[in-house]
This record gives C-alpha cells, structure tokens and sequence, in this order.
C-alpha cells in the first residue's frame, strides 16, 4: 500500500501514578522510532491548563516556552519531538484547554451552535477531535501526548475525546500507551507493581484499555514482575516496556528498540513497513556517552538557574556542539545575581572553558550579567549571547569601551540616557502580554567576510525570535568604532540580529535563539562552533599546564 492511500495511524500517550516520568521523550523516542522505519511521523501536546499557551507562565513553574517557525509559545516537550524526529512543527502541535474553551466560545458568540446547549460532551470533546485531525495530512503516524496525570480533574475531557476516538476510527488505527511508575520500596527490598493497576484500573474506568505500558523504574523488571503487571492490566506481555534511567535521553529510543516496542507497535497498528536503521542514531548516542576528544567546561550564567528546564534546548544544543567535535559537555548553571556586586567574576569563572548568557525577561541579575560580560570580553573566554545575552553585551561595551556609563536598556532603566537598547517600533502599541512579541521564524542576511558568515556557510538564513526590545542603532557608529561588528542583520536593514567583537577569540551574540532548531543528527552551526573555540581554549591550557620535558643531567666524565 502507498503511502498516500495508507490512512493515518495515531498513539495516545498517557501518564499515570506521578507526573515528570517523561512522556515527552516516551512519545519522542517512540515517532524516531517509527521514523526510521520510513513512516511520516509528527506529534502533538494536550496540555490540560486553561492559560491559552505558556508565553505568560513563569519558568519556574513552567519551564521552557518553546517558539516554533510559526510563532507559536508551546510546552517545552515540543522541544523533545523536535529534536527527536527532526520535523520543524507548527501550531497544531500544542493544544491547551485554553485554546479549545476560547475556539468553542468564539462558535457559540458567532451563532454556529444555535440550537443548542453548549456543553463539555459534544462540543469541547469535538474541538479537541478536530485537533488531532488536523494532523492527518501528509502524515501516516500521529503521536499525540496527554499532559498530566491520570486522575486529574482537568485531563478529563482530553481523556474522553481520545477514548470516542478510537471508537471512531477503529482498533486498527489507534492504539493507547500508559507510562507509569514502578515504585522500589527499600525497606522491603522489592518493587511494588499496584501503583500501575491502580493508574490502569483509573484508565479502565474512563473506557481506555491500554495497549502498551512504559514502567519507569530505578531497577530491571524481572518476568515475574511483568508477568504481574501484564495480568492485572490485561495488557500483553510483550507490550510491558522497562524504562530505566540512562545516560542520554537520546539513548531512550535504542532501549526501547532492544525490548521490541516498535515491533510490537507496528504489529498493533497493522502496518506493513521495514525494521529501523538506528546506525546513525547509535553513532550519535556513542558519541555523547563516550567522546574522543577534549570535555569542555561551560558556565550558562543566567536568571533562571535554579529550574534548568528553563533553558532546556540551551542544555540540549550545548550537547549538540559537544556531538560536532566530538567533545564532552559539562555545564553549571550559574545564577547572574551571584555577580550583581561582584567586580571580578573571574575568580569563579575562570576555570571554564566558555561561557553563555541566554535568554530571559525583567531587571534581576543583569547588573551580574554585565559584570560577567566584562571580565568574558577582557580576558578572552569564548562568548555566546543569546537574546538577553546580546542586549546586556551591547550594554556593557557602550559603558567600558564607549564611555557611555549610564547606558542601558529600558525594560530595566526607563529614564537611561543612552537607551543602546529599545523597544521595538512594533510593541509600542502593545499592552497585551499574551502572543504579542516579535515571534517566529525571521530571515537574516549576513555580514560578507564575518566569522558568523563563515559559520554558517551562507548569505542569508532563518532563525527563531522571541522578543520585544531590539539594538538600538543610534549608537552603531560609537560601538562600531570601539571594536563590534554587526555581523547579521533583517534584510529591510532595520533591526540588528547577530554582532561580533573583532579582537576576541570568539564573542557572538544573537537576538534570536538558535537553540530552538538544534538537532542532535544536526548541531546548530553557532554551538558547534562555540564549543569549538571552548575544546580549543581547553586544549591550550592543558598544554600550558603540562611539565616541560626532562632535561638530562650532566655527567662528568
């Protein structure tokens, strides 16, 4: 059968006993999977909150607003997908109950209900179908993550609408898979299989009968214990999957192909196609768990440190860049306020190999962002700016190399003399908070001759935006003369997206966040390359640290 007249599969993904067991990168290493096999895999994320996407949500609680070419703020578990099946994803991928109760509403205010009660059952469980079916197109396998716990009030309709589903499309077309949590006890020495009949039993009440059970567990499942749980679950043995901890997540998809989940997916779903290459895939796993060259020191010196999965895809890309030279990574998150008052961060930071500003939003911490910057840019530490990393880079050479002490930005100094970064034309008009930056996919074009051009090996390319407050390019002239290079620009010449210090090893920054489109299979070029400089500075010191070699004693004779 072709694949065009093949009809769409679809995979629920449900979690059960406690959240954080990692359906994100279930679902992810599941469609890699799936993709090697040569299927059209895309996946999707139901989140149960009422907010209509995570751009208003605080990191702490959130984590990651990842921003897709379309300009939509999604779960940071679009993040996973992406990187896992290397398919930029859009809109459609990230569903909250915000957006369907907003989408439902506006039917009703338009009159297409007129008639009738509007209620949970139809109208909200139809919504949330008709979301799932906006993925058919050009794809043969969707994926399609529930977010929360089973037992959760607010997941309940999610969990209706996935069971009428099934119903509708048939056994052959859609499948349930529950991850849930396979508990050792110490004191008893043993591992407790109720919690998953409990959470399967919760699942069974609602209609859902799962066809596959990811257990996640500090310790391997023996037969018996699978045994146990494929008979109180009535799920067949071959479809009870362990899920241990690993070295890399990316090690997960391997894990799952040596106990057969695929097959015994593909089996399910009745589809006729070729077992996976996972060559390449093993390759890149190999050389994250055991490099071959340098292990790179990176200090990321930011606001939201406390709670990495604020900076989830920095983590990943920093990776990434370490897979491109075949170097390890090791990261500290570093909180900036750390370095508010002090005047010679270097007494902490000196012994990385690099170090990286990202992102992030409000006044606290960037006074020890400035500081950083500094010492970064006096002694000759590779340096990656990201969005907030650039501004405050901007900041801190208008003060000590343009003599412009005051200079600042106004999103933390409104009444700064040299605004040498500020608001876009485009915001300020804007009071909303919610969908309202600069968001998305937007094109460059790069500086001829510059090291970011012979980076990415091209005059013009496309990088991910979220922002409000740009370059201000009064001030090019004065920072231009004291060493900096605007190395990438919008193509109307209007806004600045990439600079450049010109007597520095290695200092970018970037307005956009280059993070959001790394791979593991493809590195973003600006990792690759700060990690490059960083194995290098590495290198050096070890070399200088090195004994000379012995000199031989004299001898008389």
């Amino acid at each position: 059968m072709s694949a065009e007249s093949r009809p769409t599969k679809y995979i629920f993904v449900t979690g059960g006993v406690v959240s954080s067991l990692g359906k994100g990168i279930a679902s992810a290493s599941l469609g890699r999977l799936l993709k090697e096999r040569g299927l059209r895999v895309t996946i999707q994320k139901f989140d149960p909150y009422i907010n209509v996407d995570p751009g208003t949500m605080s990191p702490f609680q959130h984590g990651e607003v990842f921003v897709t070419d379309d300009g939509a703020e999604t779960d940071l578990d679009l993040g996973h997908y992406e990187r896992f099946i290397d398919e930029s994803l859009s809109q459609a991928n990230n569903i909250t109950t915000g957006r369907i109760y907003q989408s439902v509403i506006s039917k009703e205010r338009r009159g297409d209900y007129l008639g009738s009660t509007v209620q949970v059952i139809p109208h909200i469980t139809d919504e949330i179908k008709a979301s799932i079916r906006r993925l058919e197109s050009g794809h043969d396998v969707v994926i399609t993550e529930i977010g929360g716990t089973v037992g959760d009030i607010e997941s309940l309709p999610f969990l209706e609408a996935i069971r009428q589903f099934r119903q509708e499309v048939g056994a052959r077309n859609a499948i349930f898979l529950h991850l849930t949590l396979v508990p050792f006890i110490s004191a008893a020495g043993e591992l407790k299989t109720k919690p998953t009949q409990h959470s399967v039993r919760e699942l069974m009440q609602i209609g859902i009968q799962p066809q596959a059970l990811i257990c996640r567990s500090e310790h391997p499942l023996d037969d018996e214990i699978r045994a146990k749980i494929s008979l109180f679950t009535n799920v067949d043995p071959r479809g009870v999957i362990e899920a241990l901890d690993v070295d890399s997540i990316y090690q997960v998809p391997l894990e799952y192909r040596r106990q057969g989940l695929d097959d015994y997916v593909v089996e399910l779903l009745a589809l006729d196609v070729q077992p996976p290459d996972l060559t390449e895939w093993s390759r890149m796993v190999e050389a994250i768990r055991n490099p071959s060259g340098h292990t790179v020191r990176i200090a990321v010196v930011g606001k939201y440190t406390d709670h990495v999965d604020s900076y989830k895809s920095v983590q990943e890309a920093l990776i990434h860049g370490g897979i491109a030279n075949d170097a390890g990574v090791e990261i500290d998150w570093i909180s900036s306020e750390v370095f508010d008052r002090d005047q010679d961060p270097g007494k902490r930071l000196e012994r990385y190999d690099g170090i990286l500003i990202p992102g992030g939003f409000g006044p606290r911490g960037v006074e020890g962002m400035l500081n950083t910057i500094r010492w970064v840019r006096e002694s000759g530490r590779p340096f990656f700016g990201i969005c907030l990393g650039l501004q405050c880079a901007v900041i801190e050479l208008a003060r000590h190399a343009c003599g412009l002490t005051d200079a600042h930005s106004p999103e933390f100094d409104a009444r700064s003399p040299d605004p040498v970064i500020c608001l876009m034309d485009s915001q300020r008009q804007v009071t909303d908070k919610g969908g309202t930056m600069r968001l998305g996919a937007y094109p460059a074009r790069l500086e001829p001759g510059s090291r970011v051009a012979a980076i990415y090996g091209v005059e013009e390319i496309s990088e991910r935006h979220r922002h409000r407050y740009e370059f201000n390019q009064s001030y090019r002239g004065a920072l231009e003369a004291a060493g900096l290079t605007v190395s990438g620009i919008s193509p109307d010449g209007k806004l600045v997206e990439i600079i450049e210090l010109d007597d520095h090893p290695w200092f970018v920054g970037c307005q956009f966040h280059p993070e959001l489109k790394s791979r593991p299979t493809r590195p973003h070029p600006l990792f690759a390359s700060f990690i490059e400089a960083a194995a290098n500075r590495s290198a050096t010191d070890q070399e200088r640290a090195a004994p000379g070699p012995a000199v031989a004693a004299e001898t008389g004779g």
